[in-house]
């Protein structure tokens, strides 16, 4: 029998020509798509050359390969500009409504999962202006026999601010669940009533706030593309209900998902664009942001902009009143957080480890899911500065409370610790931690 002739992949040769992209460096960006979206790709320079000559990449991998040259070209591709088909994108609805409840029943449905989770991040999304949203609300539910009042937004503002406690204390794993929930079966109902245009618009404000809350659970939760789509719904609602500082704080949340995934100049250019989004913003918020690009300069190495944006911060929240908000609030907790970010970015390790010491000595005792990210990443750092035993206190810490929380954040952090222990194990305070160690694996799985 003939063996079949391939078709060369031309498209996906004259978009790396354009870019001027190497086989191998098409490789290595690919495979660390795939890592960041829970993927494990393997491929290398011989891998692509099959491509280009005819063979289509498996499923999973082709949109990681579409990411990665949108990335290199520094411009949207789309699946069929580099010649590996039409893929089903995620609907995007001109009735902000609807768009989000689809995505609430998807986060609902178990099945649904896991393609949920699979998702890429785009470092390529272009974000709504807020001047571009803000006119956008029209009252269109006159005539329908549901009717919202103030009470209805003041029990979504109270569901948010139960959510964001249950979050604190149990973790995101229990907690997205029951916004996405909340959002389906009582949000979707508010935003279709009838109301006053004042209600209609408070309802708007409040359902982004919410909204806001799940998509940082789901990047929490390394749902990457999932957050990063609450996200944007967050903002259209937040411009359709003139809430500036919900947009601003989205947008803030938006930086920080970037910052995690290693997005350097995409992190800053968010944070900017959330402080210019926020010129009446208090003094709260103010640092909330400040703290922010501080991170985002210091991933580009800007020295001198990120010390003056702490410098700001520090400044702004020494203004603050006494009140926190539960979503999206900013402490001096938060503060010592972005400090130790930024000194770490900028090769001050020892500075970066007593920040984030600082920064667990003001963590409010009811902060656990946030507490066991930190006792995490402090634990890390100390372990690769070969600072054995204090890592092994932290770690011992650590596990006080991440047995109690589900947090894929707190698991990674696991992963870590039973993986960075194994060099050490002839040391008895690591022999210890081990036994203690296999207790909370045990609990884990029961």
């Amino acid at each position: 029998m003939a063996r079949r002739e391939r078709t060369p992949n031309t498209a996906l040769a004259s978009l790396m020509r354009e870019g001027r992209i190497e086989n191998a460096q098409l490789a290595r960006a690919v495979n660390r798509l795939g890592k960041e979206s829970g993927v494990p790709l393997h491929y290398d320079k011989s891998s692509v050359s099959h491509w280009l000559k005819g063979s289509m990449p498996k499923s999973e991998a082709r949109p990681a390969i579409v990411e990665a040259l949108s990335q290199l070209l520094r411009r949207p591709v789309t699946s069929s500009d580099a010649g590996l088909g039409n893929a089903a994108e995620p609907s995007s609805s001109a009735d902000v409504v609807s768009g989000l409840i689809d995505l609430g029943k998807e986060d609902m449905d178990p099945s649904r999962r896991a393609v949920l989770s699979a998702g890429l991040y785009s470092a390529l999304l272009i974000v709504p202006h807020y001047d571009d949203l803000a006119g956008r609300y029209h009252a269109t539910a006159a005539g329908r026999t549901a009717r919202i009042g103030m009470s209805d937004v003041a029990t979504v503002r109270a569901m948010t601010e139960k959510i964001a406690d249950i979050l604190d204390d149990l973790g995101g794993g229990h907690a997205r669940p029951m916004a996405a929930s909340f959002l389906v079966n009582s949000v979707q109902n508010y935003l279709r009533a009838d109301g006053t245009e004042e209600t209609q618009k408070a309802m708007r404000s409040a359902a982004a706030d919410l909204v806001y809350l799940t998509g940082w659970m789901a990047m929490y939760e390394r749902h990457q593309r999932l957050g990063q789509r609450y996200y944007v719904k967050a903002l259209e609602l937040a411009g359709e209900g003139a809430d500036h500082i919900t947009y601003c704080r989205t947008l803030r949340g938006m930086a920080l998902q970037a910052s995690h995934l290693g997005y350097g100049n995409k992190a800053l250019e968010l944070a900017d664009s959330a402080a210019e989004a926020a010129p009446a913003a208090g003094p709260r918020l103010v640092a909330f942001l400040r703290g922010q690009q501080a991170h985002g300069a210091a991933m580009v190495n800007d020295r001198r902009q990120a010390f003056r944006r702490l410098e700001e911060t520090e400044r702004a929240l020494s203004r603050a009143d006494g009140r926190n908000d539960a979503v999206g609030g900013y402490d001096r907790a938060a503060y010592e957080f972005h400090v130790a970010h930024v000194l770490w970015e900028l090769g001050d390790r020892p500075g970066s480890v007593k920040a984030l010491r600082r920064s667990n000595r003001y963590r409010p005792v009811q902060e656990r899911q946030g507490r066991v990210h930190a006792n995490g990443l402090l634990a890390t750092r100390l372990l690769g500065m070969r600072h054995v035993e204090e890592s092994c206190e932290v770690w011992s810490r650590f596990l006080d409370d991440y047995a109690g929380i589900s947090s894929a954040r707190g698991d990674e952090h696991f992963a870590t610790l039973r993986n960075g222990l194994r060099p050490y194990q002839k040391l008895a305070v690591v022999r210890e931690l081990s036994a203690r160690v296999q207790d909370v694996a045990r609990l884990k799985v029961a």
